[in-house]
């Protein structure tokens, strides 16, 4: 799939995953399908309505993973185990 306009919504749980012990990040299950790869992806998007330009990157599960960096968790004024809203709005490589 070529960069372009995205559509895709989704509830969601920051987490800690065990394949990568101390980040936060929100996985994005089946993106691996609706991205058309399993290799890294930027995308732009919204988390709770906060805004963010970040590289998708797979977690070798057949799905793609968002970090949460500490700087969004304290805009969302959430941290693991707190849901979230997100919305990939455009593919952009």
């Amino acid at each position: 799939m070529a960069a372009g306009d995205l559509d895709y919504r989704l509830s969601a749980e920051i987490v800690d995953p065990e394949w990568m012990p101390g980040w936060c990040v929100i996985e994005i299950p089946g993106s691996q399908e609706l991205l058309g790869t399993g290799k890294s992806v930027k995308v732009e998007g919204t988390v709770d309505d906060v805004p963010f330009s970040i590289g998708l990157m797979p977690t070798g599960r057949g799905m793609h993973f968002l970090n949460v960096s500490a700087a969004l968790r304290k805009k969302l004024g959430k941290g693991v185990g707190d849901p979230v809203e997100v919305h990939l709005t455009r593919r952009l490589s």
